[in-house]
């Protein structure tokens, strides 16, 4: 092991058996409670196990003096990878995340519950359960026809998949972080009709939370990306125009993971077929 990984190391596994005391266990609770990790799970004296009926993620909490170490039990399995996005400076290679007060805890809690429900596959059981319980509040006939369901699913899909891309993104744009939810909307890479499935539909990685104007844009095929996240505006768009819809040079995504590629790739062809013509 390196000299400048021993340290971490030697930390987190003084964290794992030092015993913590009442307070240390209540304010670890406390902001499991307050921020998307409500249920205590049987433990031991070293962590506290944290859980939630609205999500599949738990995490073990420990207190080392003053800080505070997580480490993910379950969850997605681009959960780690997300909150390492957004905690850069919290990360212990392996082990877990490393948070300076209960102030970063609460804001790593908090982001952790909002990425569980919105990453894969947790969405299309909200929403399918969503359905069921629409269906049950109609007449039986009702419920069973065709259209009706069809119109349900789309209807509940559309709000469950915005649902998990204002989580995703923390409710700001994706380009330009605007965060005014009414302007925002949940732009799909591969359309709607077009996905083989509701996980496709639902999938948070296939496209973007994008204001108002860039969703007409995207939407319309009129702008992709490069899969290393840059703004491609086709030439119908002139630069007038870009710059009355507020378009400007280098512009380009807040971040972009790995499984966004498949979707971007589907749409940044569609793309180029509309600037080929």
């Amino acid at each position: 092991m390196k000299s400048d990984e021993i340290q971490p190391y030697i930390r987190f596994v003084v964290g794992c058996f030092a015993d913590m005391n009442p307070l240390q266990r209540t304010l670890i609770e406390k902001a499991g409670h307050d921020n998307g990790f409500e249920h205590v799970l049987p433990g031991d004296e070293h962590h506290v196990a944290l859980a939630s009926a609205r999500h599949p993620a738990q995490v073990a909490v420990t207190a080392v003096g003053d800080e505070f170490e997580v480490a993910i039990q379950s969850g997605s399995a681009t959960l780690a990878q997300e909150l390492a996005r957004t905690f850069p400076n919290a990360g212990m290679a392996t082990h877990g995340f490393v948070l300076q007060t209960e102030a970063a805890l609460a804001q790593w809690l908090r982001r952790a519950a909002a990425l569980s429900q919105a990453l894969p596959n947790q969405a299309v059981t909200a929403f399918e359960q969503q359905v069921q319980a629409e269906l049950s509040a109609m007449p039986e006939p009702v419920a069973q026809n065709t259209e009706v369901l069809r119109m349900v699913r789309q209807r509940v899909g559309q709000q469950a998949y915005r649902h998990a891309m204002l989580d995703y993104w923390g409710g700001a744009c994706s380009v330009t972080g605007l965060a005014l939810s009414q302007a925002l909307r949940a732009s799909h890479a591969k359309p709607w009709a077009e996905c083989a499935s509701d996980a496709e539909r639902l999938d948070v990685y296939n496209g973007f939370l994008l204001s108002a104007n860039l969703d007409v844009l995207f939407d319309s095929f009129l702008v992709s990306f490069t899969d290393e996240g840059e703004m491609l505006v086709s030439d119908s768009v002139t630069p007038s125009n870009q710059q009355k819809m507020g378009l400007t040079a280098g512009m380009r995504l807040r971040w972009i993971s790995v499984q966004h590629g498949s979707y971007l790739r589907f749409h940044r062809q569609r793309f180029l077929q509309m600037v080929t013509g």
